[in-house]
This record gives C-alpha cells, structure tokens and sequence, in this order.
C-alpha cells in the first residue's frame, strides 16, 4: 500500500513539474515576443530638425568669461587686479585655462552643430537657404577662431563623426581667409527668398534679406582685416560687399537674445564669481568722460565707497558720469592700494563697473555683428577710396547707432537723439584724424564683443593705447597678439599642432597672425 502511494505521489510530482516547466516555457517564449523594442525609448527622437542644430551653434556664438580675461583686457575695457583663476591680459601673463575659451566654445559647441547641418546637404536638397545660412554662421565662426589663434584646424574641422579624421590638420590663416571670403560670396549669392523659409531660425527667422546682409557685413569685416596682408584682395573683398547690401539699421543686428534657459555667459560671470572682480578700465572711462559721451551714463556704474564685495549693493550705485573712475591697468592686489589711495577711493571695489543690471545682466543680448560697427568700416572703406560716400556722414550714423543699440540693453542705458546730436556736436569728424576717430568709435561700439575688438585693434592699431606697464609681464612685444593652442589640443594632436607653430611662429603670446604681419 505505501510503495502503491510513493508511486502516485511520483506520479503527481512529475506531472507537477511538467506543468512548471510548460508554464516557464510559454513565459519565456512570450516574453520575447516584442524583446526587441523593450528598450526602445518611444519618447526619444531618433532625428532632429537641423534648424535646430543651427539654432544650437547661433546660441553658443556667444562669448564667454575667458574673453573678458583676455580679450577684453588686451584692450582695455575690463580689468582686474586679483591673480589666480583670472589671471590674464592684465598680467600678460599664459593662463591656458582660459586662453582655451574660443577654442573649446567654438569648436566643440558652434561648428560641430553647423557641420552638423552641411553633412545633410544630400537630404537637404528642397531646403538649400538652410545650407547656406549653415555656411555663413560657420564662417563667422572660423573667422572668430583664427583671428584669436592664427593657424587652426579648417579643410578638416569637425569631421570626426562623419570622416572619422580625429586628428585634423592645421590650416594657413592666409588660405583660411581665402575661403571664408569664397564661402561668404557664395552663401550670399545662393540665398533665394523663393525658395523655403527657414521660419524656426532664431537669428533672423528666416528672412533672406537680412542673411544677405548678415553675410555681406561680415565680408567687409574680412575685407578690412586684411589692409596690411593684402590690400588688392581687401579691397576687392570689401567692394564686392558693400555692392551686395550691408547692415545699416539696428532692427538687422546679427544678436543672440537670451532667457532664462539660455542666459549671457558674459552676464551670468559678471553676476556671480566674479562680480566683485572685474573692473572699467582708466582708459576706456577716460576717453568716454573726457568726451561727455552720453554712453558712459548707459554702461558705467560705480558702488561708491564700497569696501568688499558684498557692500556693492544698489543703495550705493551711481551711474552719474562725473562720479566713474577706471582702474588703471598693470596694478595687481599688491600694488592697487597705491591707485585707491592716490584717488582717494575707499578700496579697489569703489572702481566703476559695467552694470550688471543692465547692459551686463543675464539676460542681455550679444551682438555678433552690428550697424554700428557696419557703417563705421564703410567709413573707413569711403577714406581709403574703395568707394563713394560722405565719410563724415557715414561715422556720425555708425556713432548714432551704437548709441541707439544702448537701449536694445536695456530701457534704462537709453540714449536719446538729443544727446546723440549734443555728442557728435562737441566731438565732430576732423577728416585729418579719420582713422582714428573711425576705429576708436569702433572700438567703443564693439563693446563686450572681445573678439571682434580686440582684432579691429590689431589691425587698426587704433584706438592709441599705452602698453600694460605691468612689470612681470611675460611677452616679447607691447601688447598680446595670438592666444596660445590648448594643452589638450597638443597632448592629442602634437604633429598638426607641432608643424603649425613651425610655420607660424613660437606658441606663445607675442607672435603675430598672418593679416596682423
């Protein structure tokens, strides 16, 4: 009887196991039914628009802290006299922590998102304006870069997803120049209001017209770069883009707006780590107050007598012109007690600033291109005989526009017309001065745009500045020339890096670029 139980007990166990068995296999078998789309993101998309892409490389045209370091203080517009993490042009000194900031920015955030747009030009072929509004912003964008290191990556940049060319050669400013002119005429030229409006475009919307002209400034802009290279090709270059349309209007600034998910780099710096730090210069106060120049109310403001950071707070500020005083530049912490005391200032925090709540607040726009600065090279394009045209008409329209884009800063940087007329009445155009005034105003329009200033200034040599009189400076020359490559780019790239400096000349600050020769 208890053998005839253990059977049927085998018997059911057996059969119990059977049936696991069958269930776990029908489990299995029903689970992967449909295996392969489990970890499939249905949200994710799997292709973007590639307006978008260009819209990302538009935002991230921008400029960044490193060029209030450098930039902007090659210049004389921002110092600082604190050491560290800041150090740059007040020092002369290589800070290659920062001297990496266009290279990094451009590179990595701009021109992968433009070349990103000119890889899909074979799918692209019913939306040929977004090609070259592609070619424009990529030939800004190059232009910012060699101008800042001379010979840079270009046949080859940003090819590393598409070509798989992780290591690109190094190109000639002199044949970077060259075809950025060629890409610019052509993108210009290729522009078709019939064909498909890129509406989502956050530039210009679109609008074809104001590309063109976006893309013709910028070519006289290269035009005028290159009066010590290669006067015939400047000249042609500068002709052939003003026969083509230029910015003449504030409403066709080439600007980046920004919210609050997209803020001003310069803004959001002069706003927190290193609100306290940054400073006008002496010289560039001094040419504006010297000049009654009615843009100093709209950009200066001064904590008076603050002693530390924190007292800078808004019941102290004064934007009145008679009250700002520049730092003076080549003073570091040690030495600018000497400059407090001498103007009888309570500590280097009583120096006058860009307002951070206006034209320097996070939400500000950037200018990449403007009228302003447009109409002022026309100037200088009429007086070097290029063209025709009034030359006092046309520098007291680019002084004009400058002081109406004040308020696109903020309503409270305003300038009015009256005082426009007041300024340019006590500082009129004197022909035999023309250079000069021409590029000290540009100078002054190109405000909180340190590339594109500080390379005006190099080839201008205008406005007249005295060298930095800092005493461990590190350079050969007066003033800082070039921004030295990244360490990472030589420690990746060294043969590319390596036979670029060979044929341009010491890594360091003081060698000049090919126009600047």
């Amino acid at each position: 009887m208890n053998t005839l139980l253990l059977k049927i007990s085998s018997i059911f166990g057996a059969m119990r196991l059977l049936l696991v068995l069958i269930v776990s296999i029908s489990t299995l078998v029903s689970c992967e039914n449909g295996f392969d789309q489990l970890n499939i993101n249905k949200t994710n998309p799997t292709a973007i628009n590639p307006v978008f892409s260009l819209n990302n490389a538009l935002i991230n045209s921008s400029f960044n802290q490193s060029s209030i370091l450098y930039e902007m203080g090659i210049v004389q517009q921002l110092v600082t006299p604190n050491s560290g993490f800041v150090t740059g042009a007040n020092f002369n000194q290589d800070n290659r922590d920062q001297t990496n900031g266009n290279w990094v920015k451009f590179f990595q955030s701009a021109i992968r998102h433009t070349q990103d747009v000119l890889n899909q030009k074979a799918t692209l072929e019913n939306r040929p304006n977004l090609i070259q509004m592609a070619r424009i912003l990529q030939a800004y964008n190059f232009m910012v870069l060699t101008d800042t290191y001379g010979d840079i990556p270009y046949s080859e940049a940003g090819k590393g997803y598409s070509e798989l060319i992780l290591y690109p050669k190094y190109d000639t400013q002199q044949s970077i120049y060259t075809d950025i002119i060629k890409e610019l005429n052509e993108a210009s030229t290729a522009l078709d209001a019939s064909q498909p409006i890129e509406t989502a475009d956050v530039l210009y919307g679109g609008n074809v017209t104001q590309w063109k002209k976006f893309a013709n400034s910028l070519l006289l802009r290269a035009g005028m770069r290159l009066v010590k290279a290669d006067v015939a090709l400047a000249m042609q270059t500068a002709v052939k883009a003003i026969e083509g349309g230029l910015i003449d209007a504030n409403a066709d600034n080439a600007i980046i707006r920004h919210d609050a998910n997209y803020t001003n780099p310069i803004g959001v710096t002069l706003n927190s780590t290193e609100a306290a730090n940054l400073y006008l210069t002496a010289p560039f106060v001094n040419q504006l107050k010297s000049t009654n120049d009615p843009r100093l109310r709209a950009i200066a403001v001064r904590y008076v007598g603050a002693k530390s950071g924190p007292e800078q707070k808004a019941a102290i500020a004064s934007t009145d012109p008679a009250v700002q005083v520049g730092m003076p530049i080549g003073y570091d912490n040690a030495t600018i007690g000497t400059k407090v005391t001498e103007l009888n200032l309570a500590s280097f925090y009583d120096f006058s600033q860009v307002d951070r709540t206006r034209m320097a607040k996070i939400l500000a726009p950037t200018f990449l291109v403007t009228a302003s600065q447009t109409q002022l090279l026309l100037a200088e394009a009429v007086q070097r005989g290029w063209t025709t045209g009034d030359v006092a008409e046309l520098y007291n329209k680019g002084v004009r526009l400058h002081m109406e884009q004040m308020a696109l800063f903020d309503a409270n940087s305003t300038v009015t017309t009256q005082q426009a007329d007041a300024y340019l009445n006590a500082n009129p155009f004197d022909e035999s001065k023309a250079l000069e005034q021409i590029n000290t105003q540009y100078w002054i329009s190109s405000f909180l745009n340190g590339p594109e200033t500080w390379a005006n200034f190099r080839r201008s040599g205008f406005p007249a500045l005295t060298p930095n009189p800092y005493p461990g400076k590190t350079i050969k020359g007066n003033f800082i020339n070039r921004l030295t490559y990244p360490n990472s780019e030589i420690s990746v790239n060294k043969t590319n890096v390596d036979a670029a400096i060979s044929r341009q000349g010491a890594d360091d600050l003081d060698s000049k670029v090919w126009w600047d020769k």
